[in-house]
């Protein structure tokens, strides 16, 4: 059994990834703003009140774990906000890449000493932070806040390895949540692509950026 905390898991692909890990016997750990009814019918240990774009928010966390181990960081939360070029809302912007990008860095700032030789810290990125992978431009705030993770992942790559923790990036696939207005498959089944690689992930193959199918993505 794996004790595995989860941000932004009171709906969609969080939520999944929340109820199967529960399914199959691990102890999870759920981060969110406000619970759904249906997060709170899972009968997990929910942390609420959380907003992971700031810090004195995200210390809170480690007041109510205290020093309790974890096998699994999984950074779900993210925003997605539409802009189109000239008509670009700067706050939202840069509130995405508080989300999107520093968020997860808070979290595993925060909660580093948690983590112990064979913990995994995940990061649920997008395909659209790919630079090499950009053919059709727009959202200029989701995308450079997913690049940003990106870099962000790779550095704390280089910072855990050593003491035996493996980091991945992982791509969900497009996925029917708010977020994409329902649009795309369930988030049932990206979830289940997504705990196959975290399952698979260990410190050979820490640093990379993966499809929730299984094969790597280009940066």
């Amino acid at each position: 059994m794996s004790t595995i905390l989860i941000t932004g898991c009171n709906r969609g692909i969080g939520l999944q990834l929340a109820t199967q890990f529960q399914k199959r016997g691990d102890s999870v750990i759920g981060v969110c703003r406000i619970p759904s009814k249906q997060l709170s019918k899972l009968g997990i240990h929910v942390i609420s009140g959380i907003d992971i774009s700031d810090g004195r928010s995200v210390k809170k966390i480690k007041e109510i774990i205290e020093d309790l181990p974890l096998d699994i960081i999984i950074n779900n939360a993210g925003i997605l906000k539409h802009d189109e070029f000239k008509k670009i809302n700067y706050d939202e912007l840069i509130e995405q890449f508080c989300v999107n990008a520093l968020g997860p860095l808070r979290v595993c700032e925060t909660l580093e000493s948690n983590l112990k030789e064979g913990s995994k810290i995940i990061i649920i990125s997008s395909r659209v932070g790919s630079i090499s992978d950009n053919s059709s431009g727009g959202f200029y705030g989701y995308r450079a806040s997913k690049t940003a993770v990106n870099q962000i992942g790779m550095n704390l790559m280089h910072e855990f390895k050593p003491r035996g923790i493996s980091v991945a990036l992982l791509h969900p696939g497009f996925v029917a949540t708010d977020m994409t207005a329902d649009q795309g498959i369930a988030p049932e089944m990206s979830a289940k692509g997504l705990i196959s690689c975290i399952d698979k992930l260990d410190v050979t193959n820490t640093g990379k950026f993966w499809h929730a199918k299984g094969y790597k993505l280009p940066w």
